[in-house]
């Protein structure tokens, strides 16, 4: 079992409410709390919590408390922000959907989590209404963030001047946020996670990740989903941060809002690394006021890492974690140049780890100097979730009898303590009994000047072998074959690992939070 380097935090017994806010000194109370990157509509602290509690106000006017679950489904702006915290206040447990859910998707989500109300961005609006139809939520209480005709608005709320009712529930065991994520298998389940596991989360991770009351983060990765809750909206609420909210990414405006909001730390997942490394659009803007790129969400290659550091001069920076783990286990802090790139940084305070054999389940040796072999990683701490909701069998998969997560990701440590993450157990290739990590041969196929982006996966070849398969988005100049690209990749890799079939897309089909969707390449795939 290995640690974390720093010393253990103290976990605060509060709400997620009064961790972030309860706190808040008058100096604070005028900063700026939120930029609406659309309109550059601007919220101080203090008009933050005031709404935030009149919002929880006007919940708990309709009966929504403790025991109740709102869902959200919104993109990025700045009333997410007062939603989210504002169904926190009341007592009540958030269900973030997915912006891009459809309604029948939605409806499965409310009624796996009982979900009693909507808050809907207007766009979503119609989607919301259909998805509350199907799960028999009241037409009342589907409330609308903008202004939507014959619907309740969360200014609405706000107006009705309820005072934030006096709510009372134990923190480490009273759900904060009900997200819903795969896991480590099968189709996607809510995720319990308690306000304490969330307040140990901020506690955490924070002084390493290092956001400060002088940043101004852009904030492009989705609050829905549990990167962009946990690491961009509370943490930088909670470091009393700028945060300049983005509905969707593009690149060009995402470019534009770091030169004109002078942006200084910015959280990513890899294809925005890619974009910044490979990008000519990138040379077009002036990104000097940009301090820090964090990567987190899926593996960043060290290479492209070190490009984006090298083009941008600024700091590049790693994490890994999951929704399971409210989501951050491992970070790499601000200033520490010694830790590679490709590596997720170290173990964050209060987390004990370990790394073990797949088959076997015994614990792979930590080497007293270099890098140990590749197995699965395992952690246990307050971060961790306290089961999947309503399926006791996926969680006793999920959590072993000794507390740990097992987290379906293979996973290597240095003797410094540097944890690399190598791919997803059930990602990796089979061929002839070895195993070859997608991950380490789409790291290898983005570091070709014409290669625009990559994704690997294993498909069955006309043997009935599993080979691997690169699905390649080219530069637009690029002249490359698929005869090309397995004879560059052959020459770079031991015989096993060699790509076996390529084909050229238009783009690599990717999540919200940035994940590669293999699923729909092996479906495309399987067709070829």
């Amino acid at each position: 079992m290995f640690t974390s380097p720093f010393p253990d935090v103290e976990i605060p017994n509060l709400s997620v409410f009064d961790h972030l806010f309860g706190s808040l000194e008058v100096a604070s109370a005028n900063h700026i709390a939120l930029v609406d990157g659309a309109t550059r509509e601007t919220t101080t602290y203090g008009e933050l919590v005031r709404q935030i509690e009149a919002v929880a106000g006007a919940l708990a006017a309709r009966g929504i408390g403790v025991g109740s679950v709102v869902a959200l489904h919104s993109p990025n702006r700045p009333a997410f922000a007062v939603a989210f915290h504002g169904i926190l206040r009341a007592g009540a447990t958030a269900t973030t959907v997915n912006a891009l859910s459809t309604a029948g998707e939605m409806a499965t989500q409310l009624a796996d989590s009982k979900a009693v109300a909507i808050i809907a961005a207007d766009m979503l609006f119609a989607v919301s209404a259909e998805a509350g139809d199907l799960a028999g939520v009241a037409a009342d209480n589907i409330i609308s963030i903008g202004e939507v005709s014959g619907s309740t608005s969360l200014a609405d709320l706000i107006a009705e001047a309820y005072p934030a009712p006096e709510v009372h529930f134990d923190p480490a065991t009273h759900l904060a946020v009900l997200p819903y994520s795969s896991g480590t298998t099968g189709k996607a389940k809510g995720v319990m996670l308690t306000h304490r596991n969330l307040v140990a989360n901020v506690a955490q991770s924070a002084p390493i990740i290092g956001v400060s009351a002088d940043d101004r983060v852009l904030a492009v990765l989705p609050f829905f989903h549990i990167y962009g809750m946990t690491v961009l909206l509370n943490i930088s609420l909670a470091q009393r941060s700028t945060l300049v909210t983005m509905a969707r990414f593009d690149l060009t405006d995402f470019l534009s809002l770091i030169q004109s909001e002078r942006i200084t730390y910015v959280f990513i997942a890899p294809p925005i690394a890619v974009a910044l490394a490979k990008h000519p659009l990138v040379s077009e803007f002036d990104l000097s006021s940009l301090r820090t790129v964090f990567s987190g969400a899926a593996p960043l290659d060290g290479i492209v890492g070190g490009a984006v550091a090298e083009r941008l001069n600024c700091e590049v920076l790693q994490g890994y974690g999951m929704t399971e783990m409210s989501p951050v286990s491992h970070a790499s802090p601000r200033g520490r140049t010694d830790i590679p790139l490709n590596s997720v940084g170290l173990t964050v305070p209060n987390v004990q780890c370990r790394i073990v054999d797949p088959l076997t389940g015994d614990d792979i040796e930590i080497p007293a100097v270099g890098v140990s072999e590749p197995g699965e990683l395992l952690c246990r701490g307050p971060n961790i979730m306290v089961g999947y909701l309503g399926n006791d069998e996926a969680t006793r998969a999920t959590i072993d009898a000794d507390g740990f997560l097992h987290t379906g990701d293979i996973a290597t440590v240095s003797s410094e303590g540097y944890v690399t993450v190598v791919d997803r157990l059930k990602e990796l290739i089979k061929y002839k009994g070895y195993q070859v990590a997608p991950a380490e041969l789409e790291s290898l196929l983005l570091g070709h000047p014409q290669i625009a982006d990559a994704a690997v996966i294993g498909v069955i070849d006309a043997d009935g072998e599993e080979v691997p398969k690169a699905f390649l988005r080219l530069q637009p100049e690029a002249t490359l074959t698929g005869e090309d690209i397995m004879m560059w990749v052959a020459d770079r890799v031991a015989p096993h690992k060699k790509v076996r079939q390529v084909e050229m897309i238009d783009f690599i089909p990717k999540s919200a939070s940035g994940k590669i969707l293999r699923k729909d390449l092996r479906s495309k795939g399987a067709l070829v």
